[in-house]
């Protein structure tokens, strides 16, 4: 189980890792923000440092569930690296699932958006649970 809770995690910060070069690095792009529904670049230039902002918190998440996998992935069962990496993967793969409900709060247009940001870390906070059985 903790393999797959390692992989599943470790996936879910690349796809956040992806979510912060979209916003943080390509948002003016007109492919970029229509992916985020915004309609012109007038609106992408004026939501542009909110979206650089929120970018650089999907990063930061990113790097604490990938250093967490990691960790968890590399210890033995029992050592204090071990469980370092547990509550790593576990604190940023929760927060990931708690940012996605979070986002399908503002309304139901948002459940695709939500699914693609917190299904990763929802399989992976599960079978980081799992692992502990």
């Amino acid at each position: 189980m903790g393999i797959i809770a390692s992989v599943l995690v470790a996936l879910a910060g690349l796809l956040h890792v992806y979510i912060f070069v979209l916003e943080s690095v390509r948002w003016r792009a007109p492919a970029t923000w229509r992916i985020f529904g915004l309609t012109s670049q007038e609106d992408a230039d004026t939501t542009a440092p909110l979206a650089y902002n929120q970018g650089f918190y999907n990063l930061f998440l990113a790097i604490g569930a990938v250093l967490g996998a990691v960790l968890l992935f590399v210890s033995p069962f029992g050592t204090t690296v071990h469980t370092v990496g547990f509550t790593l993967a576990l604190f940023s793969a929760a927060s990931m699932l708690l940012a996605a409900l979070v986002l399908l709060s503002t309304g139901i247009s948002r459940l695709r958006s939500a699914a693609i940001q917190g299904t990763l870390p929802l399989l992976g906070v599960a079978f980081l649970l799992l692992s502990l059985l």
